[in-house]
């Protein structure tokens, strides 16, 4: 069932799918960032003895954004996902987050620690971690430059080439020339608009953010972090690494890769029933390596 509810600068879209019979399991929360709900159908559906809650970051989806602001901070994206779990019963609650997502979250647990019980970030893209933060920072934002100057192909073209980079973000990888926007399927002309939730909400925020190790040290929620078999060598996988290290605990491998949980969701398909089975493993066990006590 889909409802909506309103947030300071946004009106929040998010889904509540009843387990098929009665539960005692914990909910559990899904989400990414920028990605929406419908990112998520397949792994949902390996979940059908639990409640599962879903949303529409704001600025994506159905959810709106009435802030003039041109970003979105982790913390706003935190505080709307706060504002779902209270409207569904508040936590505790398992969360699994993805990529920005997990960022978001973890900017929730170091805001409101109560709400979940377990957090399970996967390959939070968090660059400033990173041993080569000053080149992959600088690349974030050259990407953003290129978006303001020229638009949504160039910068895009030069954003994949990054996510999929192997090993160290080399310098002055934003100003090296891209592919042709086109071998991609992106538009080779720029139609003006700066809207684009990625490129324009959420890339520099996300990015750039630093967790509060402190608070999320100190907090009762037991946190995972998850990186991919697939995607050894990558920015978000050698971030996830970067701030399980700063936790002092080990990461979980997951199978398959950054989007290893879709089942053709966007056109991609990664390894779903094995990576279903490592969250439910994952989220049943009990204090172990991967987890903060």
């Amino acid at each position: 069932m889909t409802h909506t509810l309103d947030a300071p600068g946004a009106t929040i879209a998010y889904d509540v799918r009843e387990p098929a019979e009665s539960s005692s399991a914990a909910p559990l929360m899904l989400i990414g960032s920028p990605m929406d709900a419908s990112g998520f159908g397949t792994l949902a559906g390996h979940f059908t003895d639990r409640r599962v809650i879903t949303y529409d970051p704001r600025g994506t989806g159905r959810s709106t954004r009435t802030d003039p602001a041109p970003e979105s901070t982790p913390e706003q994206h935190a505080d709307d996902v706060r504002r779902v779990l209270e409207a569904v019963g508040g936590g505790p609650v398992d969360l699994f987050a993805s990529s920005g997502g997990a960022v978001n979250a973890l900017a929730l647990v170091a805001a409101h620690p109560g709400l979940l019980r377990t957090l399970v970030a996967h390959e939070p893209p968090a660059a400033r971690l990173i041993p080569d933060s000053t080149d992959a920072e600088a690349a974030v934002l050259g990407i953003r430059a290129l978006y303001e100057r020229f638009g949504l192909g160039p910068a895009m073209v030069k954003f994949i080439g990054i996510v999929s980079l192997q090993g160290p973000v080399p310098p002055g990888f934003a100003d090296e020339p891209g592919p042709d926007p086109a071998t991609f399927g992106l538009p080779g002309t720029d139609d003006g608009t700066r809207d684009d939730v990625l490129l324009g909400q959420n890339l520099v925020t996300c990015c750039l953010f630093e967790p509060d190790f402190p608070a999320l040290k100190a907090t009762a929620t037991r946190i995972v972090v998850g990186v991919g078999a697939e995607s050894e060598g990558e920015l978000a996988h050698r971030a996830g690494r970067a701030v399980a290290a700063n936790l002092g605990v080990e990461p979980v491998v997951f199978p398959s890769n950054h989007a290893g949980f879709l089942g053709g969701e966007f056109g991609q398909h990664g390894d779903p029933v094995p990576f279903a089975a490592k969250l439910r493993e994952v989220l049943t066990a009990d204090h172990g390596d991967g987890a903060v006590r």
